[in-house]
């Protein structure tokens, strides 16, 4: 299954004095935000004594104001930073540094696709027709998720932009419009998944695999159900994270993960209900956390309860601010989409292959998300910042790829390594575990350049270049559609998704590095985004 959804510290080697500091916490998914209030910064340099440098929030009463604006959210974390030149040493203490801060936001990526991937499992031992409605079940429910992405991209920027300004007021207010927002469009689609759910599903499935839209409608309508908590948990979760607030959120992922994993054992393996029991129990987990997520909120002093109807102009702010990332969301819904579509126009054994599959490369490919969540935090100093430098962006991005292919061999290794090794972990019919093994290759190739890629485009999020962004991720979407149309035509099967795929992902890294290492790219050219820099000193 599809992830659910599925997100400024300077980096210099040098002893400081900040005026009236506090700590400032950073958070990740899928849309993080971050602002920064620097104060006047008294440095003195010495060359042989280097202390670590803590990030502060400082009055914005106070001068040299830069409001800095995130695309993902990142975790709440403190960090010290250790940076020096550009020696082998330095380059290793900022990549522990880095591990250090990206590490415990983990686990809020961890949390969607293992509850997804114990749906997988569970459901696998049971059946392999309702393994195979699994498929287009969540592509309805879970990938159309992601178009309401842009509800958690604005409510972090704009709820850490109104709280560096110390203007508690606007805070609620514009909580208060956007958990509207969130809840209108969460009762949009309940009904729109009440009246229009089976013929999504009949479309989606084709003539040819019409037995098993029953069983991926069952799982869809009970879905439905969670439309509004899911959404309005979507904005308080942001909410709390645009106040550099994780363990909150953090927590309520954790309760609903196991929820879903024992609802999930009850429903599906003791009381047989099958597809049913998964959805049930995935319904119930996304309600719980959504709860979690507005008590959360209320303990931190604003209400949750409060409704605010936004005005056309906010409805206009908050549309510019996420569109280009919408773009980017869609063409990757897009492209996963078309692929669960040509899977399941293959039969029911293909696709149940390719579901299972799919989940374990999305448990895979969420532990190189705190990559991306870093560059966006750490990355804006030094491109936007009053301490604005490009070689330790550059510095930064290179530890960063790093880790990233570390992290790309690892998750290779471990991921091709489950479904090879483990493959009745997830289905006890013989035909779809040999589906399962004609694909490994493309999938280890496909998960070993994620986590570089990730970083790639954190960078580009946290330069704002994303303009580029939108439109590179819709060439990948071309690209790959079309790669996918032309070897599924030649008779590939389902290693034509999965080489796609390959195309697709390889796409995105090779346009990503291309630009960020252009003369005239963020990173190399002082005249880049000029334009932003003067908006950002005059904010």
């Amino acid at each position: 299954m599809e992830i659910r959804i599925p997100s400024q510290i300077p980096l210099f080697p040098i002893q400081s004095r900040l005026q009236n500091s506090t700590k400032h916490l950073l958070f990740p998914s899928s849309s993080s935000s971050s602002c920064y209030y620097l104060n006047r910064v008294s440095i003195s340099i010495r060359a042989t004594t280097f202390r670590t440098l803590r990030p502060a929030c400082i009055n914005p009463a106070n001068e040299g104001i830069i409001n800095d604006i995130d695309v993902q959210s990142g975790s709440s974390s403190s960090i010290p930073q250790n940076l020096d030149g550009g020696d082998f040493s330095s380059i290793w203490g900022q990549v522990k540094e880095i591990v250090r801060f990206a590490g415990p936001a983990t686990g809020l990526w961890v949390c969607g696709p293992l509850m997804s991937l114990i749906d997988t499992a569970v459901i696998g031992q049971g059946s392999s027709l309702e393994l195979a409605a699994l498929g287009p079940g969540t592509v309805v429910c879970d990938y159309l998720s992601y178009v309401f992405m842009f509800l958690s991209i604005a409510t972090s920027n704009m709820v850490a932009t109104a709280l560096a300004r110390k203007d508690r007021n606007l805070v609620q207010h514009q909580i208060s419009m956007l958990l509207f927002i969130a809840f209108i469009c969460g009762l949009g689609m309940l009904f729109f998944t009440k009246f229009m759910g089976a013929q999504m599903i009949a479309a989606f499935t084709g003539p040819k695999n019409l037995h098993m839209a029953p069983a991926a409608n069952t799982y869809v309508q009970i879905r439905g159900f969670a439309w509004p908590a899911l959404l309005v948990g979507m904005v308080a979760q942001s909410a709390s994270l645009g106040m550099k607030d994780s363990w909150g959120p953090l927590k309520a992922l954790v309760v609903a993960s196991v929820v879903n994993g024992f609802g999930d054992i009850l429903l599906c393996t003791v009381l047989g209900y099958g597809i049913a029991g998964a959805a049930w129990a995935t319904m119930v987990s996304q309600v719980i956390a959504a709860f979690m997520m507005i008590d959360n909120l209320n303990r931190t002093g604003f209400s949750a309860f409060s409704v605010s109807v936004p005005s056309p102009n906010e409805l206009l702010q908050i549309f510019e601010l996420a569109a280009p990332v919408f773009i980017t969301m869609i063409s990757k819904i897009a492209f996963y989409s078309l692929l669960t579509y040509f899977g399941t126009s293959m039969g029911t054994t293909t696709i149940a292959a390719h579901q299972v599959m799919i989940g374990v490369f999305c448990m895979c490919t969420v532990w190189g998300e705190p990559l991306s969540q870093t560059a966006q935090s750490f990355m804006p100093e030094f491109i936007y910042g009053v301490h604005r430098n490009l070689m330790k962006a550059r510095m930064l991005l290179r530890s960063l790829l790093i880790i990233g292919a570390c992290t790309g061999l690892v998750l290779g290794t471990i991921g091709t390594s489950v479904p090879w090794f483990l493959p009745y972990a997830f289905t006890s019919d013989h035909a779809v575990v040999g589906e399962m093994h004609k694909v490994l290759l493309p999938y280890f190739l496909a998960l070993i350049v994620t986590p570089s890629t990730h970083s790639l485009e954190g960078t580009l999020l946290a330069g704002r270049d994303l303009r580029f962004l939108s439109i590179s991720m819709s060439g990948c979407f071309i690209f790959g559609g079309l790669l996918l149309l032309l070897m599924s035509s030649m008779g590939f099967g389902l290693s034509s998704c999965w080489w796609a795929l390959v195309g697709f992902q390889w796409a995105r890294f090779s346009l990503a590095s291309m630009r960020l290492s252009s003369p005239h790219g963020m990173l190399y050219s002082e005249k880049f985004n000029q334009h932003e820099i003067k908006r950002l000193k005059a904010a």
